[in-house]
């Protein structure tokens, strides 16, 4: 477990998930019972004070590496892949509006019709607001990950943490669903998930938080109570920070 001994300790964070984290227990889509539980969560960790931003991937609808390999061109299916996340933000900013929470999609690609263009000063004011602001459609460019626009979004915001929920309760030297004797670290260098090849984030994404002084907590999006923990730095999850 991760504990720090301050509550409260983040007061502005970004957190990540994956399209896959909107599933459940499919295996394709978005699950509206699960959408309506990690909406909760959010709703929970806002009460306590915290100002949020949200990047989630695209890869339970279309993922764009996927259809390279299979022979369309990658900055088309990299755009294509963007889309699937604007669906899910839109997803969620209804689920989370339904609960209370005044959200805003800010889109990478613009789409005045359906969602807010992004501008930095704009989300900024947002999150000064209260509001809920969901990052959409990546950087807006092809060859790029989510998790890379989750670094930059993360750094653009001046926020405190980049927490990226998964299947599982921190980073492991092996897949712990694959082999039961992964070690489990509780913390990490950037150096170290780099140079072990981790995989927990791509490399650029890493380096960018690692340039940028931000730390990165990998937690379980399934663990009740998981956004709650995080702002108040007593979560199960493994940090990566500058090592000290």
């Amino acid at each position: 477990m991760a504990v720090t001994d301050k509550k409260d300790l983040y007061k502005r964070i970004l957190i990540k998930l994956s399209g896959e984290a909107l599933m459940g227990d499919g295996k394709y889509g978005i699950d509206v019972k699960t959408v309506s539980r990690i909406a909760g969560e959010v709703r929970d960790a806002l009460a306590l004070g915290v100002e949020i931003c949200l990047v989630i991937g695209g890869g339970n609808i279309y993922r764009g590496v996927a259809g390279a390999s299979e022979g369309m061109d990658r900055a088309n299916a990299d755009y294509m892949g963007m889309l699937a996340t604007v669906m899910n933000a839109l997803a969620m900013h209804n689920t989370l509006e339904k609960l209370g929470v005044p959200t805003r999609v800010l889109s990478a690609i613009p789409m005045p019709t359906v969602c807010e263009t992004y501008v930095r000063p704009k989300a900024l004011r947002h999150l000064r607001h209260g509001r809920v602001v969901i990052f959409a459609a990546g950087t807006g460019n092809p060859f790029f990950t989510t998790d890379t626009a989750a670094a930059l979004r993360a750094a653009e915001m001046n926020c405190d943490v980049l927490a990226k929920g998964t299947q599982v309760d921190g980073v492991y030297s092996a897949d712990p669903k694959v082999d039961p004797s992964a070690e489990r670290y509780d913390m990490l260098s950037y150096s170290e998930v780099l140079a072990k090849n981790l995989g927990i984030m791509d490399a650029a994404a890493v380096a960018l938080a690692r340039d940028n002084k931000i730390p990165i907590i990998v937690f379980s999006i399934a663990e009740q109570g998981c956004l709650t923990k995080i702002v108040q730095g007593i979560a199960n999850s493994t940090i990566i920070r500058d090592a000290e």
